[in-house]
């Protein structure tokens, strides 16, 4: 039994899967319950390059976040971030700049409770309740604006929660609102699954997800419709790639870069 399921009793729903605790099973963490390892599970079997994907997601918020500090930035805000375990933009960021500060959202509980009690002593990070469609009301908490500073550069990073966003709930405007309410010289970075090379894909993976995400059929999206979050912003080089493709350690991270079906850039806000 996972340390997830034994916090059971404290009211988590463990029936349900959740994609933040299912990217801990992917991960190879046990803050997980049986529904979120049974869905990936059948994930897996429909894409079995998605464990890997997990992995690769996580090593491009690294090279992102080390190109952010290399600009200057010292201040992050992870949004919709997961357990922050694993090598996460704290750990990063802090290992370049040791009072670099870092504040995760989320709004599951398990992330929450799991996320604090990692993070408890170090004052420069903090775990916040938050969700991106409801960015006004994340940007004001007080926990959030005690350790990031809106009137310096922040690196906003949303690595792998857009894709599982219907247009309906109108994500677009929740991103441009984060963009139009960050100081000048802030970078947004942005992971995105999209299905140019798989179409094939869609509709079972549509399927899959159809119980737990509400309008599953609306938040399948390519190349083209991710650029459309980075409206307003300078992409920096090499732009909207396959995360491989993304300023790799090596040459051979970036072979076969559409085997990791997600792209991701960086830009600048001007």
């Amino acid at each position: 039994m996972s340390s997830a399921e034994r916090r059971g009793v404290a009211g988590f729903d463990t029936s349900t899967a959740n994609i933040a605790r299912m990217s801990d099973y992917l991960l190879g963490g046990k803050d997980n319950f049986a529904a979120d390892r049974e869905l990936a599970e059948r994930l897996l079997t429909i894409a079995p390059e998605i464990k890997d994907m997990a992995t690769e997601v996580r090593d491009f918020v690294e090279r992102a976040v080390r190109h952010l500090v290399d600009q200057g930035i010292t201040q992050f805000v992870n949004v919709a971030s997961g357990l922050p375990t694993q090598r996460n933009t704290h750990e990063v960021a802090q290992s370049l700049v040791p009072d670099a500060r870092v504040v995760y959202v989320d709004d599951d509980p398990v992330v929450l409770t799991h996320g604090r009690a990692i993070l408890a002593t170090n004052p420069h990070t903090a775990v916040v309740k938050g969700n991106i469609l409801q960015p006004a009301e994340m940007l004001d908490n007080p926990d959030l604006r005690r350790l990031i500073d809106f009137d310096r550069p922040v690196g906003l990073l949303i690595p792998a929660r857009l894709q599982y966003l219907p247009d309906s709930s109108d994500p677009y405007k929740c991103v441009a609102y984060l963009r139009d309410h960050v100081a000048p010289g802030s970078h947004l970075a942005i992971g995105h699954a999209v299905f140019d090379a798989r179409p094939d894909l869609v509709g079972p993976i549509v399927e899959a997800f159809r119980r737990i995400l509400p309008n599953a059929d609306d938040a399948p999206r390519k190349r083209e419709d991710v650029l459309r979050f980075f409206d307003g912003t300078e992409l920096v080089d090499p732009g909207l790639v396959y995360i491989r493709q993304w300023r790799p350690d090596s040459t051979a991270a970036a072979s076969r870069p559409d085997k990791a079906w997600i792209v991701g850039g960086v830009a600048l806000i001007p």
